[in-house]
């Protein structure tokens, strides 16, 4: 039986990731194309830059519940003999799903984070073109929190797909050479 403690602690985990990257999202940052006070340069002004924040609490919230659930499962690989069946078959398939979605997730939120942290530092002369005042692309933290939400999602069908094949297997307790009796 898989743990209810363990399913809890990852599905809350998970909650927070994509609360954090969908506030993230929300609060991207902005710019405006400003001239200093004597009138002869143009530069960036950005606003706050708490969505760098919740990009990497999203992140980090997102690790922790994966690293839990690897834990718990031996990654899958190490540990006792799983029993041959579909929950094995399903297990092994949610498990690459899990990690494909995490891994899009993570490098979302990630990439999201560091380009919103970028802030153009240069000037332009007032009469050049103005300076281009980048900030991360809308939809960058939304597709992070989409796959945080699949994650959580794959990640907690595969915790309990495991678990039921972990527990179904029942070794073999006999003799293991060929047994020669006497025929009658």
């Amino acid at each position: 039986m898989a743990s209810k403690f363990v399913m809890i602690v990852v599905f809350v985990l998970d909650v927070i990731a994509f609360g954090l990257a969908v506030a993230a999202e929300q609060r991207r940052s902005t710019a405006t194309i400003t001239q200093d006070s004597e009138k002869d340069y143009n530069y960036c002004v950005y606003d706050s830059d708490i969505s760098t924040g919740f990009g990497v609490g999203a992140f980090l919230f997102l690790m922790a519940s994966q690293l839990i659930i690897m834990a718990a499962t031996r990654c899958f690989c190490c540990g006792n003999a799983l029993s041959p069946g579909g929950s094995r078959a399903c297990a092994l398939l949610l498990f690459i799903t899990c990690w494909v979605t995490f891994f899009i997730a993570e490098v979302c939120l990630l990439a999201g984070s560091v380009r919103n942290a970028y802030h153009t530092k240069y000037r332009t002369i007032f009469n050049e073109d103005p300076p281009s005042c980048e900030t991360v692309r809308k939809g960058v933290f939304a597709a992070g929190a989409a796959f945080t939400f699949f994650t959580a999602i794959v990640s907690e069908f595969y915790y309990v797909s495991y678990s039921k094949a972990r527990e179904s297997f029942a070794p073999y307790d006999r003799e293991a050479s060929v047994g020669l009796g006497a025929y009658k």
